[in-house]
């Protein structure tokens, strides 16, 4: 072999263990960097010369003319990474519906600083006292003064519910804006990607450790799946539709409902649309939603997967009352919130209904006893958008029944309110009949109602309550499923956490297996630095033996 050719062999040892320093200190560099993934160095044998062919000979005469930096490629599992992304988006989904269900137990526990249970339980034993002595004014005004806390309180409790509603519905929107976001990103880091190994020499690999980044926090968000082509461009689905295609990125859109305002994530581009007369597009987005929220949630079928989906679950499409509970309870028994709205409110419905509905039955207007000022049965509670009862042609009362597609018609909070008369003037009540005797059936009646038990929470629940019960099981209930959600979400953690650990076993930057990778491979440039030394000396010592 030629001394000056030996010197090329040397020349390829020392570029080789250079680049491959590089990529060691690269890792150890980044070894606390978020996403980033270890690379590791190929090295690979260059080309060899072949002197002679002899077939009876072991094998050729040939030489070789070094090392060569074949590639630095980054090590992943694919496996790894699609299960840590679709168990760490079925845990957000876990987690946000165990935030919601701590922070609604936190507002029906509280409310500035005293229980809704306290105001109820006041109400009842004004009831109790009542029944003790109807004709009382102290007990009469009592009653009506505690009735009136218990609106207050329940409407307050009712409010910050609605409220909530409205802080899970910006988390959607800005959830929205982030996925999309994202999308952006992943597609700006395609094309960068694609510049770079356009030559088919370079690997883009901390362009893909960004895209991959981004993919993890994808996939908490929402469910997705994704692929990569040929050409290193990953496209992404979101609940089976595209998302990133190509050079595209189809945003979600968001339809505001005029009503409640809740937002309604939808795909503009499967959506019919009409132009109006001011340009703008308005969205027909029935066929065209991100998301099925009609499905059952399960993890068999996989419909338990994102923080998004868990956000619009939680918050549902509208502010639920009891009506919902009799109509259509499966459509808002999936929503946490919706459905202690509809249970909550059909408490305050019974409690204010039964009520009237004791008082109506002791009312005699022709003697004027348990009467309102304008002749009609005496309510306790009234609707404030319409009237309890409408006057017939011939004097008699009639009581308007609720309809359920009319709120203004029905006794639910937000359209009840104690009557005013009576706050005025609490011995309207009276409770002394036209022979002067003490109404105590009547008192004895209210008094029963509370202790009837003869509700229930939903059409699911078959164990009757009382009025008293009822609230306490509704926040039992409450406390249950969140601790439920809390151990579906410990668990999917820990799952989480096992999935995430083995996979840094393979992505992650290990220090002490990166100072051995450095110490080899200087001991590598250090002896390809000597065998050049010797060469070097060789040629010289040649060199000048024969111009003497």
């Amino acid at each position: 072999m030629p001394l000056m050719g030996s010197l090329y062999i040397g020349t390829s040892g020392l570029q080789t263990s250079q680049n491959a320093l590089n990529t060691t200190a690269h890792n150890l560099t980044n070894v606390d960097t978020p996403g980033y993934v270890r690379q590791q160095t190929l090295l690979d044998t260059r080309t060899y010369i072949t002197l002679s062919r002899n077939p009876a000979a072991v094998s050729n005469k040939q030489y070789g003319l070094g090392v060569n930096y074949a590639a630095v490629r980054q090590v992943r599992d694919y496996f790894l990474d699609k299960t840590y992304r679709k168990e760490s988006g079925r845990s957000m989904f876990y987690e946000v519906s165990y935030e919601v269900l701590d922070e609604v137990e936190s507002l029906l526990g509280e409310l500035n600083g005293e229980d809704f249970q306290t105001s109820l339980t006041n109400l009842w034993t004004s009831v109790q006292e009542l029944a003790k002595d109807p004709s009382s004014s102290v007990t009469q005004g009592l009653l009506v003064q505690r009735a009136s806390e218990f609106l207050d309180r329940a409407t307050a409790v009712y409010k910050d519910l609605a409220s909530y509603q409205d802080s899970l519905n910006l988390k959607v929107a800005e959830q929205v804006t982030r996925i999309n976001k994202i999308g952006k990103q992943i597609l700006e880091v395609n094309d960068s990607i694609r510049k770079v190994e356009a030559g088919g020499i370079e690997r883009a690999n901390d362009l893909r450790d960004t895209r991959n980044y981004l993919l993890d926090e994808l996939s908490k968000l929402v469910k997705m799946s994704y692929s990569e082509d040929a050409g290193g461009n990953i496209s992404v689905q979101i609940e089976g539709t595209d998302f990133i295609k190509g050079s595209r990125c189809f945003e979600i859109g968001l339809d505001t409902d005029p009503t409640t305002g809740f937002y309604t994530p939808f795909w503009p581009q499967n959506a019919e649309y009409t132009i109006m007369s001011d340009g703008t597009k308005k969205y027909d987005i029935e066929h065209a939603k991100v998301f099925n929220l009609n499905r059952t949630i399960s993890s068999r079928a996989d419909t338990d997967i994102g923080g998004l989906k868990a956000a619009l679950l939680a918050r549902g499409d509208h502010r639920a009352n009891y009506s919902d509970i009799e109509n259509d309870y499966d459509g808002v028994s999936q929503s946490i919130v919706m459905n202690i709205q509809a249970e909550f409110d059909q408490l305050i419905h019974n409690v204010t209904t039964k009520m009237n509905e004791v008082l109506a039955s002791a009312s005699n207007p022709d003697t004027g006893y348990m009467c309102d000022k304008d002749g009609s049965p005496l309510q306790l509670f009234k609707k404030i958008s319409s009237d309890g009862y409408e006057k017939q042609a011939d004097g008699s009362w009639k009581y308007m029944e609720e309809d359920y597609s009319q709120t203004s018609t029905m006794y639910t909070l937000g359209n009840v309110q104690v009557n005013g008369n009576l706050l005025q003037e609490p011995a309207m009540l009276n409770f002394k009949l036209s022979d002067k005797e003490v109404d105590y059936g009547t008192a004895n009646a209210l008094k029963s109602a509370f202790m009837e038990e003869s509700y229930t929470l939903n059409p699911n629940v078959q164990k009757k309550t009382n009025f008293i019960a009822y609230y306490s099981d509704l926040v039992e209930q409450v406390g249950n499923t969140g601790y439920v959600f809390q151990s579906i979400f410990e668990n999917q953690e820990a799952t989480v956490e096992a999935t995430c650990s083995a996979r840094e076993q393979v992505i992650g930057v290990s220090s002490d297996e990166e100072l051995s990778n450095m110490i080899k491979f200087q001991n590598a440039y250090n002896a390809a630095s000597r065998y050049i030394n010797v060469i070097s000396e060789m040629l010289e010592h040649i060199i000048n033996t024969l111009a003497v």
